[in-house]
């Protein structure tokens, strides 16, 4: 297994040999750099391999606030460490507002370089397996709303309540499984509301271990432990007059969430190790892939604090249950792999979507994603065909999608990411424009409505036909809960013969 790689930018020869050689003693391999730019280089030219950042504040030609600037722009998932000395923290707090992981400030305990680094790379690992931020399409892209692709019900019902509870104050809890989306939601919430200004926080509490949870919320004073060289705010403080989300919100411990609740009740806390009562303003949201009204029930999540957390409950569905969103995200990832890796990838044909619609898809979107990005790379012709598919794909002949409905969905793949005007490579003409553009769009939201609804009834009735109308075990077949396939049935008016 390869060693987690990180850029360690630095001015200072003597602190880039010191500092680099406590990490390689960690077991991770140092890149090293003078300055920002050449951090800068080495970032985009190990994109995939490199696990975190550690800069300097101070540095010639482009400082550790330039490179933050531009690794959070083009590489949101890769956490960054700024280092910094004592007269600067005010900046490195700002960083962190800014999007950096975290700051160390000099002089620095080895612990402490070694406990915030291992902290950021497994923030990485986790982040590694949930959607990125670039699924967001611009403004009046088809399904792109609040950076969620896709016009499935479940996901419109999403929408809904992202529109009513954006701008207030109340706490929203997201569940989900791994992979569906959820900090995505969490920053829908934050760009909708008055508070878009103001900074957004995001720690994975799965990646804190139990005994830095205290201080990594609430902050510590110099002192309060061995290691504490100085005072340092929590994230609590840094979220002040902005949104807090706390994802993985079942990992903190039962000793926590007391004071947890007691933040959520009266919007203040005390420093580890400190006196004094911080007031802060913060909006918080919390992201689960648990079902916490079952920890509830076996002790592990105060009952208390789950109902202050569930004032707002957003259920993120997982793609499995909205097979009808995948033309519309294959014809994304299809326009962001063909300029990444310098593609000509034209669309897909009817008998690869299927099977792309027929897979269950474990890992939602995060696996479509790597199956898309590793089939386009391979790929070579114009069109993507069930045989340019990963090996798990290529043998699933049994598949449930008739030709007919993922002709329909490949069409709808196709036209979406077409100008006005143009004709798609199968002959079926766009829809007219109207007025500023508006008949289109209406047209092709209508349309990718229609086409959605038939393909999910095509599957249904498939399943039920080979399963001899029985729903337990079409359900199965199909990969949804039978009390989803049941209201779909009722959707459709198909008769329930169980």
């Amino acid at each position: 297994m390869p060693r987690p790689r990180i850029v360690l930018a630095d001015d200072e020869l003597n602190l880039r040999k010191v500092l680099g050689t406590i990490l390689a003693r960690d077991g991770y391999e140092v890149l090293e750099a003078r300055d920002g730019e050449e951090a800068l280089r080495l970032v985009d030219q190990h994109a995939s391999a490199v696990a975190a950042v550690i800069t300097d504040l101070r540095m010639p030609r482009l400082d550790g606030m330039g490179l933050l600037r531009r690794v959070v722009a083009d590489h949101p998932d890769i956490p960054v460490i700024m280092i910094t000395a004592h007269g600067s923290v005010d900046s490195a707090v700002e960083a962190v507002k800014l999007g950096a992981f975290d700051y160390i400030e000099k002089p620095f305990e080895q612990t402490q370089i070694q406990e915030v680094v291992a902290k950021a790379i497994k923030t990485h690992e986790l982040d590694k397996r949930a959607p990125r931020a670039q699924l967001a399409q611009p403004p009046g892209a088809p399904g792109g709303r609040f950076g969620l692709i896709g016009r499935s019900p479940v996901l419109e019902l999403v929408f809904s309540v992202i529109e009513k509870v954006a701008d207030t104050p109340s706490t929203v809890l997201i569940s989900g499984e791994s992979g569906t989306g959820k900090e995505l939601i969490a920053r829908a919430l934050h760009a909708n509301s008055s508070r878009k200004n103001g900074p957004f926080i995001k720690i994975n509490c799965a990646a804190i271990p139990k005994t830095l949870m205290e201080s990594e919320l609430f902050g510590y004073e110099k002192g309060a432990f061995t290691g504490a060289v100085g005072s340092k705010p929590g994230r609590f403080e840094l979220a002040d007059g902005g949104t807090l989300f706390l994802d993985e919100i079942g990992e903190i411990p039962v000793e926590m969430q007391v004071k947890l609740l007691r933040v959520l009740q009266e919007s203040e806390f005390e420093r580890v190790g400190g006196i004094k009562t911080i007031k802060v303003d913060v909006r918080l949201v919390t992201a689960t892939n648990r079902d916490l009204q079952k920890e509830v029930t076996a002790g592990a999540f105060r009952d208390d604090l789950f109902y202050r957390l569930n004032v707002v409950p957003i259920h993120l569905p997982p793609l499995r249950e909205r097979t009808g969103d995948i033309p519309s995200l294959v014809s994304h990832f299809i326009s962001r792999f063909n300029e990444r890796l310098k593609k000509q990838i034209a669309g897909i044909d009817d008998e690869a979507l299927a099977r792309l619609m027929a897979h269950p898809w474990p890992g939602n979107i995060r696996e479509l994603e790597n199956v898309m990005e590793r089939t386009i790379l391979f790929c070579e012709g114009p069109r993507i065909h069930a045989s340019d598919l990963p090996p798990e794909f290529v043998g699933n002949a049994g598949t449930t999608v008739t030709a007919a409905a993922a002709a329909a969905a490949s069409s709808l793949v196709t036209q979406a990411s077409m100008p006005p005007g143009a004709t798609p490579a199968f002959g079926t003409p766009m829809p007219p424009a109207g007025p500023a553009g508006e008949g289109r769009a209406s047209s092709l939201k209508e349309l990718v409505r229609q086409e959605t609804e038939r393909v999910e009834r095509e599957l249904i009735v498939r399943a039920l036909e080979e399963t001899g109308g029985n729903v337990t075990q079409a359900a199965r077949k199909l990969k949804i809960s039978r009390k989803s396939l049941q209201n779909k049935m009722k959707e459709f008016g198909l008769r329930d013969r169980e």
